[in-house]
């Protein structure tokens, strides 16, 4: 996925549906491009999410496609809606750019399934929790102001979990993630935390204990699943480094990492267990 601009899941779907008509119509790129009177790496751009269209091109490309009012209408709609900015881009000086477009569709999703091998999810972290993480693992430049920030955007994206129109959220924690701790009191308050997310009606919650032996998501990333509800061909796996992230689209990518999330639900506690695991985490700490 483009992260040249923040592509929202409406964008998505608009790109989408702009190529579906493209091919009915029986256009090829080249052809659309010549009609319209500009570069054939512009309507490529446009494809591939790299570049945002602007209503008045999409408005032309519909009407050189030939498709109905009622599909014209809709689209055009999508186009005004698909640049639209969201609250964190006041935040785009402390978020990278290659998260503005994660916390884009985060927003938009119905449902996200977590996979965590080591860290407890960010929408589960408290505050001391996330500052001890960025200072084990080397990423703490000593710029207070923008850690508070960088909190800040988190406890906001917190909030989506509380809210009416909250998504599904189903997240599988390997055990190490609730036993890594450097302090006893930052444990003790996110792993209260942990079990207090767990009480929200939207939040599914399962710990993959060590006795569980060997699993299927051993050789891979913690891996983030988003689901919308327009069509599941707009369904993302989301994986990040320290670096940047990776965007997986194909139906055969996301149907694999959907089949290693379903064996990781199989093979760990169910959400009594696993928050039995927590309480007794607690006391051990």
């Amino acid at each position: 996925m483009p992260t040249n601009y923040t592509l929202t899941v409406r964008g998505r779907r608009l790109i989408q549906e702009l190529r579906r008509a493209r091919e009915e119509a029986g256009f090829t790129q080249a052809q659309v491009a010549e009609e319209m009177g500009w570069s054939e790496s512009k309507q490529i751009k446009f494809e591939r999410g790299v570049q945002p269209a602007k209503v008045s091109d999409v408005r032309a490309m519909l009407s050189l496609y030939k498709v109905t009012d009622e599909v014209a209408e809709t689209l055009v709609r999508l186009a005004k809606d698909a640049t639209r900015k969201g609250w964190w881009h006041s935040h785009g000086d402390v978020i990278p750019q290659w998260f503005e477009v994660f916390i884009g569709l985060e927003t938009e999703a119905t449902e996200i399934r977590n996979y965590q091998s080591e860290l407890i999810p960010g929408l589960f972290q408290t505050p001391d929790y996330h500052r001890a993480y960025l200072r084990a693992a080397l990423l703490d430049d000593g710029d207070e102001a923008e850690m508070e920030r960088t909190i800040e955007i988190r406890r906001q994206r917190q909030t989506r979990l509380e809210a009416s129109d909250a998504p599904a959220y189903w997240a599988i924690l390997n055990e190490a993630a609730i036993r890594r701790f450097s302090d006893t009191e930052v444990a003790r308050r996110q792993l209260k935390f942990l079990l207090d997310r767990a009480e929200l009606p939207s939040v599914t919650f399962q710990i993959l204990p060590f006795s569980a032996g060997m699993h299927a998501a051993q050789h891979l990333a913690p891996f983030v699943i988003l689901g919308f509800p327009e069509s599941a061909d707009l369904d993302v796996v989301y994986i990040e480094s320290q670096h940047g992230s990776l965007y997986l689209e194909e139906k055969a990518h996301v149907t694999r990492y959907n089949d290693v999330f379903n064996h990781l639900r199989a093979k760990a506690y169910d959400s009594d267990q696993s928050q039995a695991l927590i309480a007794q985490a607690i006391r051990e700490v």
